[in-house]
């Protein structure tokens, strides 16, 4: 089975989030199923610089205003079609936006152009390879299916993915007359969204089928709390949306192998944990001590719940526990955690930067990670705390509660138990959270049977991926039928 995946970013190239750990991990799961899988994607700066060997197999003299080159890649066990454009994305500044963190004023155009450089290939323009399904990732690709909806060739199955229906691609009416489609997309049926242009909106009435990243998820964006407006559209094909949750790729993150870390350790060995804890509290300036070590690592943005955690911070340094932070957001939010670090010198502390290698490294030395967030469509860090025996606490919602299993007196009696789930998402629930786990924590016992029953889990691609491979032979025989 071949298979074009189109993604805005994907690790190890480029990564702003959860979408590139998936887009990056899922074709190397897939392998295991017999499915090959192409990525296309932007060829930003920082991919440009790292590629080699890269070879010309299609050319665009006019995509969408900009000439365009798709140059065949292979890198890190990834087959990948890259976009270069220099005029859509040589610039400085993230995939989304400049250095002052203000969205490129031609995201619209940069983005269509990705999607119909995708349709295109999709429907034969590579001449000796075409896929047999087409799986899209978000807004930034959501209008793959649109312009092969559009297009007189027909059309090859489609799936979107939607890992944050949040970010929607809205742009006002003007744009339409540039997108190269016909008149009539511009309709309830296509493009058109509240009298604009919707790039997710329209991914999701085109293509025949959609996904998100965990079954809870699935069921949340049919409700107006959740959907952003998509509610409708989704109920009405509900019977085409499906969650399947995302899984991590379980030889980068591996407490056994994993370069970044001080110390290696297994669940059957946790004692060298305890070097990669005093690693973390000296990089962040905290107190050697035996207090419990939570860390958050995580955009520091209302969705996250970082504003009700801000607000305990003072309660959890009472609790006799330490914080490490390491995220950029919201000034505001970033202002009141470095104000929480000047209160509390040696128990509280802030890195506003991105760095993958301490990320891996705070997992594997802190005590639990703090995830409160109000809405979380799937989740990776809670997955990667419990491969790395870094217990979740989390609110109840989305991914968050698809995969942690609360630490009740049943499921504790058990040895089900992984973490620590609350809900209603309130400062004072939270509150309640960070102080059972807390107590906890200072039961010895309990809490290294939590951590290893996290690290049992099976937090990797197999079962999901097994998932993706059914869904695109469903989508393939709809297509005979």
């Amino acid at each position: 089975m071949e298979v074009l995946s189109v993604a805005s970013e994907v690790y190890p190239l480029v990564k702003t989030g959860g979408l590139a750990d998936v887009a990056g991990a899922l074709p190397l799961a897939l392998k295991g199923h017999g499915v090959s899988v192409k990525t296309l994607m932007p060829g930003y700066p920082a991919v440009m610089r790292v590629i080699e060997d890269r070879k010309v197999v299609l050319s665009f003299e006019n995509l969408l205003g900009a000439r365009a080159d798709v140059l065949s890649v292979e890198h890190r066990g990834l087959d990948l079609l890259i976009l270069d454009s220099p005029t859509f994305f040589d610039r400085p500044g993230g995939p989304y936006a400049d250095a002052t963190g203000k969205d490129h004023f031609d995201n619209w155009r940069r983005f269509a152009a990705l999607s119909k450089a995708g349709a295109l290939i999709a429907q034969g323009a590579l001449g000796n390879w075409r896929p047999d399904i087409v799986h899209v990732h978000d807004w930034q690709a959501a209008m793959v299916p649109a312009y092969m909806r559009y297009s007189a060739v027909p059309e090859v199955p489609t799936l979107i993915t939607i890992h944050n229906i949040a970010f929607q691609g809205q742009y006002g009416a003007d744009i339409f007359p540039y997108l190269e489609l016909p008149p009539h997309a511009f309709g309830i049926e296509g493009v058109e969204y509240f009298g604009g242009v919707g790039y997710l909106k329209a991914g999701l009435q085109t293509s025949w089928a959609i996904s998100t990243v965990s079954p809870s998820y699935a069921e949340e964006i049919l409700t107006p709390e959740f959907g952003m407006g998509l509610e409708g559209l989704l109920s009405i094909r509900q019977s085409d949306l499906h969650g399947i949750v995302n899984g991590i790729d379980a030889d980068v993150w591996d407490p056994a192998a994993d370069p970044a870390l001080t110390s290696h350790y297994t669940a059957a060995n946790l004692k060298t944990r305890a070097d990669n804890r005093q690693t973390v509290a000296r990089r962040f300036g905290l107190a050697e001590d035996d207090s419990p070590l939570f860390c958050v690592i995580s955009r520091l943005t209302w969705q996250k719940g970082m504003d009700l955690l801000a607000a305990t911070v003072d309660d959890l340094v009472e609790m006799g526990a330490r914080l490490a932070v390491l995220g950029s957001g919201d000034r505001a939010l970033e202002n009141a955690f470095h104000s929480a670090a000047a209160r509390h010198p040696g128990r509280v502390a802030v890195l506003s930067v991105y760095d993958e290698p301490l990320s891996h490294l705070m997992q594997a030395g802190c005590d639990a990670i703090v995830i409160p967030s109000r809405f979380e469509p799937c989740g990776l860090t809670q997955l990667y705390g419990l491969r790395y025996g870094c217990v979740p606490v989390v609110a109840r919602t989305g991914g968050l509660n698809d995969t942690v299993i609360d630490a009740s007196h049943a499921a504790l009696a058990a040895r089900a138990a992984t973490g620590i789930a609350f809900g209603p998402v309130t400062t004072e629930n939270l509150r309640r959270a960070l102080h059972r786990a807390v107590r906890l924590y200072h039961d010895p016992k309990v809490w290294t049977a939590l951590q290893k029953q996290g690290m049992k889990s099976d937090v990797s691609w197999k079962k999901s991926a097994g998932l993706y491979a059914g869904l695109y032979k469903n989508l393939i025989a709809k297509k005979g039928s």
